[in-house]
């Protein structure tokens, strides 16, 4: 009778144990591929930081928590192949992303706002400071400003007695080529808010985005 028992109990253990081993696995199956992925991805960039990931990884970082539930690896890379860089991705107009397949409209406002949000930063850091004496810097905050931008803009940076920002406006919004400027609405509103200086810049939006001392010049 015991050997009898013993075998009861141990086909009742194996059929129970059996369909949890099957549910386990079909769990494991039914994880999507990318779920590792992204851990990793992770891991590389808080033991790297920023700077040990490419334009098109950093950018699948952020669409991790964007898109959840999707492979974002392809997304990220056809928006690189598009636009050209990640600056220039998050440059774009909405617009413009949302012909990407992958990219919804919510998608495209949540990238515009790391965009927007990429700008204040780049004004904090130029704000109130002597720009004049970080040109870098400079190129950096009007880059960011306006190097996407589809049309020409003339942009005022007004400055402080100690070349410090007061205020950064775009005056002028023109066509692909072409923006007017008029020299009495500039004087006009420096003295306004008081200005010592000002900086005018503007933009080239069918040529490669570049700043030189000829486009911002210092009065």
């Amino acid at each position: 009778m015991g050997k009898v028992e013993d075998e009861r109990v141990f086909f009742s253990e194996a059929w129970i144990e059996a369909p949890q081993r099957s549910r386990k696995k079909a769990a494991a199956a039914e994880q999507p591929h990318y779920h590792g992925h992204r851990d990793r991805l992770r891991e590389r960039f808080v033991a790297g930081g920023p700077d040990a990931l490419p334009d098109y990884e950093l950018l699948e970082l952020l669409l991790f928590r964007l898109i959840p539930r999707v492979d974002t690896k392809p997304i990220a890379k056809a928006l690189i192949a598009r636009f050209g860089s990640l600056a220039e991705v998050l440059g774009a107009p909405a617009s413009l992303l949302e012909e990407v397949k992958g990219i919804g409209p919510a998608v495209a406002a949540d990238l515009k706002v790391v965009a927007a949000t990429a700008q204040r930063m780049a004004r904090g850091e130029v704000r109130g400071r002597e720009v004049l004496s970080n040109w870098t810097q400079l190129l950096d905050y009007c880059r960011s400003a306006m190097a996407f931008e589809s049309r020409e803009q003339f942009r005022i940076l007004f400055l402080d007695k100690k070349n410090g920002l007061i205020a950064d406006e775009v005056q002028q919004t023109g066509t692909v080529d072409h923006t007017p400027v008029y020299p009495r609405e500039v004087v006009k509103r420096a003295l306004e808010l008081s200005a010592s200086a000002v900086i005018l810049v503007h933009n080239h939006p069918t040529r490669p985005f570049s700043i030189t001392h000829d486009h911002a010049i210092a009065h």
